[in-house]
């Protein structure tokens, strides 16, 4: 049986460095696309660059959004590969991501919104204008609510910081997402965020430093298992965590009358400013080699 190891300091860090740098050169001659190297399927390890192969599972957790709270019931995958870290500058020590191929980078997973459009539209106190559209909108049997964890640009604009991931210390993901909101009401274009002001997450396993009202919170960097004879690194019970986050106020709800419903989805979000929100994401990560990936198609007969 594999040996589970928890990831602390300085020897977890060689640790994982040496198997990153080693993945793929062991004897693969009868190894194929089965077991754990079948969540690598979308890697794009024929790419010029591509280094490395990355299939991250969220299966708990948590979105808050002002004050909305959006539990994670459906996973969602990350995947697909990333670059040798950069040496030097701003983003020294991230890679450069590089999008799946076959498939989506960050699935989109719905996820059901507490209380529907009940629990995000105005109450009796509001205006008249409002209670009206609230009546004329709203006031029917189809009030459930979706929102969805979206990739806000490419897949080119995410990073990843392995070493801060092995350490258990620092920014380890940093993607640009959007909420989308769904409803018929609402239509399919009501979104928190897009690709000219995304949400900037930075995904970190120790603890925050976010700006008041939140309180830091403090992530988990898992444990480290060796699977396929070593040459995929598993990573379990991870918590990415960040609550220092902004968000834009919600855009194209409500389709041609987006200018009034807007207005009422954002009052009733509350305050989206850096302090009012939070994610904590619930990770199992696997990573191997695109070296790897590559020898074990090549010999798939």
């Amino acid at each position: 049986m594999p040996k589970h190891r928890k990831m602390t300091g300085v020897v977890c860090v060689a640790l994982a460095a040496t198997m990153l740098a080693t993945l793929g050169l062991a004897d693969s001659a009868s190894a194929k696309l089965t077991g754990e190297f079948t969540k690598f399927e979308f890697c794009p390890y024929k790419t010029v660059g591509v280094s490395r192969c990355l299939y991250s599972l969220t299966t708990g957790g948590e979105v808050v959004l002002g004050s909305k709270k959006v539990t994670i019931e459906n996973p969602v995958t990350l995947q697909g590969g990333y670059e040798p870290p950069a040496t030097e500058g701003a983003e020294a020590g991230f890679s450069k991501f590089v999008a799946a191929v076959g498939a989506e980078t960050l699935t989109k997973a719905k996820q059901n919104v507490p209380g529907g459009l009940a629990g995000i539209v105005p109450k009796e106190s509001s205006s008249p204008l409002v209670k009206a559209l609230v009546k004329f909108f709203f006031e029917n049997s189809l009030t459930g609510v979706t929102s969805t964890l979206e990739l806000a640009k490419s897949a080119s604009d995410i990073r990843i910081n392995e070493n801060h991931l092995a350490q258990g210390s620092g920014v380890t993901l940093k993607m640009p997402v959007k909420v989308h909101l769904e409803n018929p009401f609402l239509g399919k274009s009501c979104f928190v965020g897009n690709s000219t002001s995304p949400i900037n997450l930075e995904l970190r396993t120790d603890t925050t430093s976010p700006p008041k009202p939140n309180e830091p919170i403090t992530g988990n960097p898992g444990e480290l298992e060796f699977l396929e004879g070593a040459r995929i690194i598993e990573l379990f019970g991870v918590e990415l965590v960040d609550n220092s986050w902004s968000a834009p106020a919600p855009s194209g709800c409500g389709g041609i009358i987006s200018f009034l419903v807007n207005p009422i989805i954002s009052v009733q979000l509350g305050s989206t400013t850096a302090g009012h929100n939070t994610a904590r994401l619930k990770n199992k990560i696997l990573e191997t080699t695109a070296a790897a990936v590559k020898k074990n198609f090549e010999t798939e007969k």
